[in-house]
């Protein structure tokens, strides 16, 4: 798929920084099974360019996501959201298939999220590494009030990001609230005026992408967000040490400690395109 062949996500490239803007206006880029899969394709290609070294994820218009698209009435999430299933028939979550595509990324993500941000609107949102908001937005986990549960693997990341008291609050309120409640309760790392939210996005893009190794920030994405359901602290000493000792060797560390004494800019050889050490020996991504 190419970026012509979108119709519901605009993909552009500048700066090493690739950005992704839902882009559904006249619905407040409400979420559908075409959006899913042009996303799923957009961050396959994320990772397959060595040009890319961070992305932005923002939308068009007036609003970030105002979740699942509703036109079908109450037959809406009946088919469990959707038309993809496992061998046993059972329906996947299509906002999870995007969150699940979004974890695996090797590139750090940002969400600039300049809109009302509801349901799948904020959930797709949890995987990125960090997520900013104009002051226009509005966020709300609302599945309850629809009669239906969180989704897109919020129960495992939402939690983790806020605490499970500020989770269980929001999920069991299903209610709307302001960006200032988001920053209080560490959904969000900042807020901004409207007009400086893409630009702030883009300034702390850039801190990725100039300086550091890529093979050095896609690995420590995967160890981060791994060793979030360790159950031990030996666990993450364990990949830390094969991780330390994989790159220790690299042509990257040879290269970032050189430039350092050189006093110059560092030229990484290494690319994440090439692959990532496997650091993480047994690890199997668990399927549906």
């Amino acid at each position: 798929m190419t970026d012509r062949d979108y119709s519901q996500i605009l993909y552009s490239v500048a700066d090493n920084v690739a950005t992704i803007t839902l882009n559904r206006p006249d619905k407040l880029n409400a979420f559908t099974g075409t959006m899913m899969n042009e996303l799923i394709d957009a961050f396959d290609q994320v990772d397959a360019d060595d040009d890319v070294r961070a992305v932005v994820v923002t939308g068009a218009g007036r609003g970030f996501c105002a979740g699942a698209d509703l036109s079908s009435g109450g037959e809406t999430f009946s088919r469990g959201g959707s038309d993809i299933q496992t061998a046993a028939g059972v329906p996947r979550d299509g906002g999870g298939m995007v969150s699940l595509r979004i974890f695996e990324c090797t590139k750090p993500v940002i969400g600039a999220i300049n809109g009302p941000a509801v349901g799948v609107g904020v959930t797709m949102t949890l995987p990125m590494d960090i997520r900013m908001a104009s002051t226009e937005s509005k966020f709300g986990l609302v599945f309850a009030r629809r009669g239906i549960v969180p989704e897109a693997c919020s129960s495992y990341f939402l939690p983790r990001l806020v605490g499970i008291s500020q989770a269980a609050e929001w999920c069991y309120s299903g209610r709307v609230f302001p960006a200032t409640e988001a920053l209080e309760g560490g959904l969000v790392r900042s807020v901004h005026a409207p007009e400086d939210l893409l630009p702030a996005a883009y300034e702390l893009a850039a801190q990725f992408v100039d300086g550091p190794s890529p093979v050095s920030v896609a690995l420590p994405r995967r160890m981060l967000w791994r060793m979030l359901g360790a159950q031990h602290p030996m666990e993450a000493h364990r990949v830390d040490s094969r991780g330390i000792k994989a790159r220790g060797a690299s042509g990257d560390s040879a290269e970032g400690v050189m430039s350092f004494l050189e006093k110059r800019p560092a030229v990484f050889p290494d690319r994440v395109s090439d692959g990532l050490p496997d650091i993480f020996p047994g690890w199997v991504d668990p399927e549906f």
